[in-house]
Order: C-alpha cells, then sequence, then structure tokens
C-alpha cells in the first residue's frame, strides 16, 4: 500500500501553495456553509452535514438524489408544474455536487450523469422548445442548450457565457424565463473548462474561450430562428470576462452586459477563496503551479477593451476582492465603444439592489434598448449605487467614481438616457 504524498501532486490537479489552508477553508465551509463569498452576507447553501470541502460531493450529491425523487413522484402524479420545478433544482443540486471534484473520476461522472438525466426532464416538461447545440471547434466539440422563446419566430438571441462554477444547465431557469418574457431566444455554453467540456477532456487556456464562443456563434447565426443581427451576450464571474473578450475578437454581438472578474486573474487565485486557484488548476489542467500561473497571467483584458465596438455594460462591487476598483476603471476607461459602469457601493462580488429589485433583470432591460436603439450618454460614465438604491432611477445613484466626489450628474436624474 502506498502512503499519500502530502507534498505531492493532488488527484486531477496541481500541487499549489494554497493547499497549506486548507484547514481554515474547511472551517469556513462548515460555520458558513459556502466555499466562496463569505463577505457578501449569503445565506448557507450547503446542507449542514458538510464539514469540510471534501464533504460537498456526497452531500450535495444526495440533496440531489432526494430532489429528483420527489420531482420523479410529482411526475407520475400528473402535476408537471412540480415536477419541473423540482426536476431544475435537482440538475443544479447534482451540478453542484460534482464541481468540487477536481478530476474526472467515477464520483464525478456519476453526479455529472444525474445532471444530466435530471436535465433531460427539464426539457421535456418546459413550456417551450430546448434544442441541444454541438458545435465542432478546433478539432474537438463544445456545446450548449438552446431555449427558442415561444412564438417568437426569427428573433435576438442572448448568449449567456457561465461564471466557473456553472454549467450551461444552470440558466436560464425555464419556469421563470426573463430573456424569453423580453423576447429573446437563449442560447448556454459550456466552454473550455466548463462543464462536458471537462467531461471531454478540452482544457481552457488563456485565449480559447472566445474561438470556441465564436465558433458557437457561427452556428446560432445560421439557426432559421436566431436574427443574427440582433445578438448579444451576458456573462457573470468569470463568464463576464469571457463574454468581454468574446465582444473584442467577435463583432457580431450587438452589444454585451457583464458582471465581475475583469481585473488580472491572480487576485481571484490568489485573494478571493482557495477555491478559486485549486478549480483553475483542474480546469486548466496545468501540470505545475507554475504553469498555472503562466496561464492565469495571460488571461487579460488589457489590449482588448479598446477592440470592442459594441455597447458595454460592466457591473462590479467596489470591494471585490477579485476586481480592485482602481484596475477596473483603468480597463473601463481603455473602451472607446459606448460603455457604462455600475459600481455598487460597499458591497464585494455578489451585488444587488435594495427593495427587491433584481439585479439581472435590469440589466436584460439595459440589452433589450440596445436592441432597440436608445441613445447612451454622450460620454462613458460610472453610476455610484448606494447600498439603499432599488434601481437605477431614485436616491442613492450618483454620476461618481469614489465615495468622497461629488455627485458630477447632480440636477440630472441618473440612468440611461433615453433616445
Amino acid at each position: 500500500m502506498t502512503v499519500p504524498n502530502p507534498s505531492g501532486p493532488r488527484p486531477g490537479r496541481a500541487r499549489l501553495r494554497r493547499d497549506d489552508q486548507q484547514w481554515i477553508f474547511d472551517y469556513l465551509v462548515m460555520k458558513t456553509g459556502l466555499t466562496y463569498h463569505w463577505w457578501s452576507d449569503e445565506p448557507r447553501s450547503l446542507p449542514p452535514s458538510v464539514r469540510s470541502h471534501a464533504m460537498i460531493s456526497k452531500h450535495m450529491g444526495r440533496r440531489a438524489q432526494a430532489t429528483e425523487a420527489a420531482a420523479r413522484q410529482a411526475h407520475d402524479r400528473g402535476d408537471r408544474s412540480s415536477a419541473l420545478e423540482l426536476y431544475f433544482a435537482a440538475a443544479r443540486a447534482y451540478m453542484r455536487a460534482q464541481h468540487p471534484i477536481f478530476e474526472v473520476n467515477a464520483e464525478k461522472r456519476f453526479l455529472y450523469d444525474g445532471l444530466r438525466r435530471c436535465y433531460e426532464m427539464v426539457r421535456r416538461l418546459a413550456p417551450y422548445r430546448i434544442e441541444r447545440g454541438e458545435v465542432d471547434w478546433e478539432g474537438q466539440v463544445v456545446a450548449g442548450w438552446l431555449h427558442l422563446c415561444p412564438d417568437a419566430g426569427r428573433a435576438p438571441l442572448l448568449f449567456y457565457v457561465p461564471g466557473c462554477d456553472n454549467t450551461c444547465e444552470a440558466f436560464p431557469d425555464p419556469g421563470g424565463n426573463g430573456a424569453h418574457a423580453r423576447g429573446m431566444h437563449v442560447f448556454s455554453f459550456d466552454g473550455p473548462g466548463l462543464g462536458q467540456s471537462n467531461l471531454r477532456g478540452i482544457r481552457l487556456t488563456a485565449d480559447n474561450f472566445e474561438r470556441a464562443a465564436g465558433a458557437a456563434l457561427d452556428v446560432l447565426a445560421g439557426h432559421p430562428e436566431v436574427d443574427p443581427g440582433r445578438i448579444v451576450a451576458y456573462g457573470a464571474g468569470a463568464g463576464s470576462f469571457w463574454a468581454v473578450r468574446l465582444a473584442a475578437t467577435d463583432h457580431r454581438l450587438r452589444a454585451v452586459a457583464t458582471k465581475s472578474s475583469y481585473a488580472d486573474k491572480r487576485h481571484l487565485a490568489d485573494d478571493d477563496s482557495p477555491r478559486y486557484k485549486q478549480l483553475f488548476a483542474f480546469l486548466t489542467q496545468a501540470a505545475t503551479e507554475d504553469e498555472l500561473d503562466e496561464v492565469l497571467a495571460g488571461m487579460t483584458l488589457d489590449g482588448l477593451m479598446a477592440r470592442i465596438r459594441c455597447p458595454t455594460l460592466m457591473v462590479t462591487g467596489e470591494y471585490d476582492h477579485r476586481d480592485p476598483v482602481e484596475e477596473v476603471f483603468r480597463l473601463f476607461d481603455q473602451l472607446a465603444c459606448p460603455a457604462a459602469l455600475w459600481l455598487f457601493a460597499d458591497q464585494f462580488h455578489k451585488v444587488r439592489f435594495a427593495g427587491g429589485t433584481k439585479l439581472f433583470e435590469v440589466m436584460l432591460d439595459w440589452l433589450v434598448e440596445r436592441l432597440g436603439g436608445v441613445a447612451m450618454p454622450e460620454r462613458n460614465e460610472v453610476l455610484y449605487i448606494e447600498p439603499e438604491a432599488e434601481g437605477l432611477a431614485g436616491p442613492g445613484v450618483s454620476r461618481k467614481r469614489r465615495w468622497y466626489e461629488p455627485d458630477a450628474g447632480a440636477g440630472a436624474g441618473p440612468g440611461i438616457a433615453e433616445g
């Protein structure tokens, strides 16, 4: 029997210096029920039985199995609405269960099979058609799900780029599709390093995500129900970074709206939860930490921002560990296209409006305005959004960058100019 070497490689990824922080990482997982975003007042999302990071896959997997069983019962008794809701919840639980496994092993495949099994039931029960998109790209196959807006015909497309913690099955929710409510089809994409790409061994590099996304756009632009002249993109978390790079390299996008993760990726790897560097070691399949650091150093928006032609929305928290605000300002100022930056005061990565206003819905409205030709202010603006603000209009929103500056737009209502 071989005794594991504590300083040797970990299964599926390189040994990292941050692995030495595992003890405090496990303690935070146990105490908060979260693996990251500890500063954002997020509610506990892991089962109380989880007392270390290693326990997540098993205990989230059991939660997924229980939810799947409840979905099956609802389906058997003819309650399609409840069955759809429960199968979607089970699919997301399986997704979260497989995510902390940083190697493609039997347990990860078991959990991913559960994700696909439940999502197939979501497809059957959804109130609209969901098509699988398989895209040949550089000798490999990347994929995603196309959610067709019912009775929309040839309509705009929202190209959704998931963050590094999600797969293409996580969005949109078929029971409440905000993009469909605005007349848009949705394509949710598993690019390199995400979801099924992991199972297929497609590694993430510094610049291959946007190439794969461009290949997906080639296919989508030829779909009979997609208007190729009205494609917009949305990304959150690491998906923001990839969506911005896509906008810089593929000028078919009419607009792009993103939230966080613009800065040097070494902030994410070294200043945020240890989970992220461990995850990126797996996604990139780096053989050593030095190789991983080299890949992360190449994940940059410098030199690309000025190449974006379409209207661009950036959103970030004032104290997001992965997005030092002065670095975000520097990148924003490189944009030569019409652009806006919404800066949420005193917030971290998980930013939100007060009063229940959903940020994603406001960002969707911004994209719809761009598709409709609504004019933007002549000068690119930063909106400083105080914690009490319930939207872009009303108190708590100023045109400024820093808390101690005067409102540059005093006397004029904040928000997007009308065309």
